[in-house]
């Protein structure tokens, strides 16, 4: 009897541990497919409105899906106001901007409200005071916080002319390293 008992004590958790495997690997298995699954469909889209750049954004409030797709790469930053590495990458970002802005669009997105991390006027002042220029906007809402996974500040994310994320980066970006980046994107544009 007590080596029947023994068997069983020992079965039991080797069942457990064996149902626990096959769980983890479903749960991981979902998990791929649908991060898989989003990185091949269309990007999350949300609104925005211009703070400056209307030439390329229009005055009123826009989508973001209406920027890709145009044969040209997108560089898309999340940024805010009292965030210092944003403060202190975004000088680099408008050399770029003016020195390639015709080849890719750039695109400074403000989701400091939602983050605590300042206002839309506090983001206005903060461009103005830097001589930032190129095409900054503000989230309407915090959804591409959630849709694009911001776990840090900045977060730049990096399209190719066909609108399919080809990157992304969390935390300062240097200048060297965005540029880099860029340049590649415009040659596999090409």
């Amino acid at each position: 009897m007590s080596k029947t008992k023994s068997v069983r004590n020992r079965r039991y958790p080797r069942r457990a541990l064996i149902a626990v495997a096959v769980l983890a690997g479903l749960m991981f298995a979902a998990i791929f497919v649908g991060v898989r699954s989003a990185a091949q469909g269309a990007p999350p889209d949300f609104a925005m409105v211009a703070y400056q750049g209307e030439e390329r954004l229009g005055g009123d409030e826009l989508n973001f899906s209406e920027l890709l797709g145009q044969g040209e790469p997108v560089v898309l930053n999340f940024w805010a106001a009292l965030c210092p590495p944003c403060r202190q990458e975004m000088p680099g970002f408008q050399r770029i901007h003016d020195e390639l802005g015709e080849e890719f669009t750039m695109l400074g997105v403000d989701i400091g409200p939602f983050i605590g991390l300042g206002s839309h006027d506090q983001a206005r002042e903060f461009l103005d005071e830097y001589g930032i220029d190129y095409p900054t906007a503000y989230a309407v809402s915090d959804s591409p916080v959630r849709d694009y996974q911001v776990r840090g500040m900045p977060t730049t994310i990096f399209f190719d002319g066909n609108g399919a994320i080809a990157g992304k980066h969390t935390g300062y970006l240097t200048e060297e390293r965005l540029r880099e980046e860029i340049r590649a994107l415009l040659v596999t544009t090409e």
